[in-house]
Formats: C-alpha cells, structure tokens, sequence
C-alpha cells in the first residue's frame, strides 16, 4: 500500500450551475479515520466528488498525496471509493471479472490479475463467487464486491459514501467488521451521526462550509442537537416559489 499524507483542499469552493455549493475550504484530511456530516443538501456529495478528482475545484485547490487527483493513473494507487450504490460501480458480468479490472487498470497482466482475484476470494471464502453473475448478487453482496474491487488495488486512502445505506442489520455488521479491519484511511461522508462515532475526526458540514471540526464527542452532540432543533419545526411546509 503507498504510504499517504492525505487529501489537501486549499481555499477551495465548487460552483454549480451559478450556484455556490462549496465555499473557501482549507483542510488536511490526514487521521486514520475521517467522518463529515451534514444533512442532505450541505453539499456531501459535491465534496464527496471533489476529494475524489471526480469534478474540479472551480476556484482553490484539491491534492491527494500532493498530486493533481484528476491524474486518475497517478491517483489509482491512492484513492478508492465505494459509492453508496453500487449499480453506479459495477461495470462487468461476473465478479473475476469485477475484481480484476482495476488491477489491470493499475498494470497487471491478466495473468497476475487472475491469481490475486483467486487469492483474495478464497481468503474471503468467497471463491464460489468467481464466475458469479454480478446481477445475481444481492445489494449487500454488490455493495462488498465493490469494496473488494478497491482494497485489491490497495489505495492508501478509500472515501466512503453513506457506507450502510439501503443494508439490513447483519448485513451492516459484517461490513462494519470489515471496514475497522481494513489499514487504509477512511474518510466516511454520512448524514448518520452513529456511522462516524468512533472516528478520529469529524468534520460538520453545513451550507457548502465546516461548521465544526473535532473529535466526535465534541461535534456530533452539538450536530445532533441541531438536527433535532430543525426536526421542531415543519420547515418543509411551504410551496417553493
């Protein structure tokens, strides 16, 4: 796994469409286990794509281990990330053939790639699931496919977005179990305040800014009192104009 100095944002702001959706962001992303939190429409996802290289900054700057993460060859070794569905990430018919694209993204003959996708799934006791349609897979089963396609490619750091959204229970336990295992930083972007209780970090994000920023029993009593101060109120009610 390459070694990581993490993700730099400096001054950093995202316009969409004339409208402001991130603004003036100044952070090193460096703990071992990262959480932000915000409720929908603070501009999670808008920050989720620009950690990623996905969309640039349109004014500031973003680096990943002090690279350009629009050099997606560059970036591969470094950055993973699991999108909260995976339909959005899963490009080939049976899980091999999942598993291995990005290792020969990365280089890999396909030979090599074979032999680390045999390996990993047999570590996994998953080695039935090598010619397995990918269709067939439940969401669960999709979902942790898609986490065994980026930890094969061992990036330094992996971004998560809503991580448990959409599983049941057991299913959200085993890839919690997983995902604490897993040596690489996580950086989960979340509205759930519990999914990001034992991180290092945590980053409040509200109206495209960081609203707080600290350790989790600092920033998720005062982001959960908010939430629950908005939920009083019926600020959904009015027709928009």
């Amino acid at each position: 796994m390459t070694s990581s100095q993490g993700i730099t944002l400096q001054n950093a702001s995202v316009t969409l469409g004339g409208k402001v959706i991130l603004s003036g962001l100044s952070l090193t992303l460096s703990e071992h286990r990262i959480g932000i939190i915000g409720r929908n429409g603070s501009g999670k996802t808008t920050l989720l794509r620009l950690l990623a290289g996905l969309i640039p900054p349109t004014t500031g700057s973003v680096t990943i281990d002090g690279l350009n993460p629009t050099d997606r060859k560059a970036i591969l070794p470094r950055l993973g990330i699991l999108f909260q569905n995976p339909d959005h990430q899963i490009l080939f018919p049976t899980v091999a053939e999942e598993l291995g694209f990005g290792l020969r993204q990365q280089g890999q003959t396909e030979a090599q790639a074979q032999r680390a996708v045999t390996t990993l799934l047999a570590a996994e006791n998953r080695s039935h699931w090598a010619k397995a349609l990918t269709h067939t897979l439940s969401q669960g089963q999709r979902h942790y496919l898609c986490l065994l396609s980026i930890l094969l490619m061992q990036p330094a750091t992996i971004l998560l977005d809503e991580p448990f959204a959409g599983l049941d229970l057991p299913t959200q336990t085993r890839l919690a179990r997983r995902l604490s295992a897993v040596p690489q930083r996580l950086i989960t972007i979340t509205h759930d305040p519990a999914t990001v209780s034992a991180c290092d970090r945590v980053l409040w994000l509200d109206q495209g800014g960081i609203r707080a920023d600290g350790p989790p029993d600092t920033v998720l009593p005062a982001f959960t009192a908010e939430m629950a101060r908005i939920g009083e109120h019926d600020a959904d009610t009015d027709l928009a104009d």
